[in-house]
C-alpha cells in the first residue's frame, strides 16, 4: 500500500482524500474518487482507469520524467467525424493498466 499510495500521489499528483486503516487510501480521481485496497478473492484482470487530458505527448513526458514507464506511447486509436481519440498507456506501481486519452479535435464534422 505504501508503494501504490505514493505512486498516486506523488508520481501521478492526484489529490489524497484520506486513508482508512493500513490498507485502505482514497483519492479524487477528476470528482471520482478512487479507492486503492489490496486484492481479495479470485482477482481476474485489471480495469483500466482513461485520464483525460489535453497535450497527450507533453503529459506523457512530464509523467515519463517522474517515474512513469509507457508501455504504449500516445498513437490514435480511432477517427470519429469530428476528432480523434488518442491513448497512451502505462501502469501503476502495482502493475494496474493506466492510460491517458485525449479527445483530439479535427475541425471535420
Amino acid at each position: 500500500m505504501t508503494r501504490a499510495r505514493a505512486f498516486y500521489k506523488d508520481t501521478l499528483r492526484l489529490p489524497h482524500l484520506f486513508d482508512a486503516g493500513p490498507s485502505l487510501a482514497f483519492f479524487d480521481c477528476g470528482g471520482v474518487r478512487l479507492m486503492l485496497a489490496p486484492p481479495e478473492g479470485e482477482v481476474r484482470g485489471t480495469p483500466v482507469i482513461y485520464f483525460l487530458v489535453t497535450g497527450i505527448e507533453e503529459t506523457t513526458e512530464a509523467l515519463t520524467r517522474r517515474g512513469v514507464r509507457f508501455f504504449q506511447g500516445p498513437h490514435m486509436i480511432a477517427r470519429m467525424p469530428d476528432h480523434e481519440l488518442w491513448l497512451a498507456e502505462f501502469r501503476d506501481s502495482e502493475n494496474n493498466v493506466l492510460a491517458l486519452m485525449e479527445e483530439r479535435a479535427t475541425g471535420r464534422i
